[in-house]
């Protein structure tokens, strides 16, 4: 079984049974994204693609704030010459590697959950996009603000948009509107509203316990077939969701739920 580092540079990492916290750690820039951080997120993403025994991951900005999106200074410093003639320009391959990441995190086997205070913006506002859940504060601040300063939301525009739809992705990307939580929950950006941060804990408990509730495999199966759709046929998506059923029937997970359902008990990973 692929295994964390016992610790990253940009990262915090906290097991709590089958949950995982993970906060981002770069206060002092409010948790701006560097190639470190990005870095270090996919590394913890991609060994959670085979980690069956955690089914559920926070993720969480140190400091009070989620992510404020790039780190701007970074970005500057790494503006590289032009591309050589016939191959792809530099700046485009780097980009493209954030939407690598952030195809990782939305096809994450477990259930990922956001919560969200001070600011999620730009590349952060682009990683609550393929949360699974996300809860927010009355307060917390929200932005696709890229064009504001002149570049692209090239990567998390896609996502965005399979969110909350074309249109509204339209108007938020080419305004750079800023908005405050009760937008983002009628946007259905985030699909809780907590008052403050006491309120941000309470709430995600409440929705790691109702997870708790669900069959790892079931839920894992369950997402791959939602993220079909609308990108594939029906036809097949319908058949693809039909060998998932057949996957869990025969599994553990379900004679274990079908007996607890008989035995009227919580069934095992409920209480584990």
């Amino acid at each position: 079984m692929a295994e964390f580092a016992a610790s990253y540079e940009t990262l915090l990492l906290r097991r709590e049974r089958s949950r995982l916290h993970v906060t981002l750690n770069r206060p002092a820039v409010k948790n701006a994204l560097n190639p470190t951080l990005i870095g270090e997120l996919r590394e913890v993403f991609s060994i959670l693609r085979e980690r069956r025994d955690i089914k559920a991951v926070i993720l969480r900005g140190a400091g009070g704030t989620f992510c404020a999106g790039a780190d701007l200074k970074n970005m500057e410093k790494s503006f590289s010459a032009p591309p050589q003639p016939g191959q792809r320009d530099p700046l485009a391959l780097n980009n493209r590697e954030f939407g690598t990441f952030l195809e990782l995190v939305n096809t994450a086997p477990q259930v990922v959950v956001a919560a969200v205070e001070g600011y999620a913006i730009a590349g952060g506002f682009g990683i609550l996009c393929v949360s699974d859940v996300a809860i927010c504060t009355e307060d917390a601040g929200f932005a696709m603000s890229e064009t504001a300063i002149g570049i692209v939301p090239a990567q998390i525009a896609p996502f965005v948009a399979a969110r909350i739809g074309v249109p509204q992705t339209r108007h938020l990307a080419l305004t750079a509107a800023r908005f405050k939580g009760p937008e983002a929950l009628r946007l259905g950006i985030v699909h809780y509203l907590v008052k403050d941060a006491a309120g941000l804990d309470a709430k995600l408990e409440e929705v790691l316990k109702q997870v708790d509730r669900c069959a790892p495999l079931a839920n894992a199966l369950t997402k791959a077939v939602v993220m079909k759709v609308g990108s594939e046929p029906l036809p097949a998506v319908l058949d693809f969701a039909a060998d998932c059923f057949a996957e869990a029937r025969r599994s553990p997970e379900a004679a274990e739920g079908l007996r607890a359902f008989a035995e009227k008990r919580p069934p095992k990973w409920a209480t584990e």
